[in-house]
């Protein structure tokens, strides 16, 4: 099976910004964790941009190529409509993860456009949310 993570926006900041909030780890020490418990079952690909325009390639590029792709869009979640339309549009299926619950968080990012268009969200757990995101898909194939 194969696994498409994408992380957008401030996310390649992952142990050094609001750590109260999102944790003192980095994406890629968590990543290289993620690839050793899953390395014989799972293949996984990891990107991350700032960029709208970059997430919204990837997920078009990731269709037919992956069977699921997990996304943390950061605060494109709360505005992005564009990436909601590219997920969409797209038959591979999306969890949307979030670090933080945002239900629980500021007013403006109370609001997702991508949770519509996504099979499952999955938030406030910290970084295991991206495990429990890669079990929702093992979970599908089974």
């Amino acid at each position: 099976m194969r696994i498409l993570i994408i992380n957008g926006p401030n996310l390649n900041l992952l142990g050094k910004r609001n750590p109260e909030i999102y944790g003192n780890r980095s994406f890629e020490s968590f990543f290289d964790d993620l690839c050793g418990r899953y390395q014989t079952d799972i293949e996984l690909t990891y990107h991350q941009t700032n960029h709208e325009g970059i997430i919204i390639d990837w997920l078009q590029d990731a269709d037919g190529q992956f069977d699921g792709i997990v996304l943390n869009a950061g605060g494109y979640t709360h505005t992005s409509i564009a990436i909601a339309d590219a997920i969409e549009a797209i038959q591979t299926p999306v969890v949307e993860v979030h670090i933080s619950d945002i239900s629980k968080r500021e007013i403006f990012r109370k609001h997702s456009f991508l949770t519509p268009v996504c099979k499952k969200t999955i938030m406030g757990l910290g970084l295991e949310g991206y495990a429990r995101a890669i079990e929702y898909f093992i979970g599908e194939k089974k």
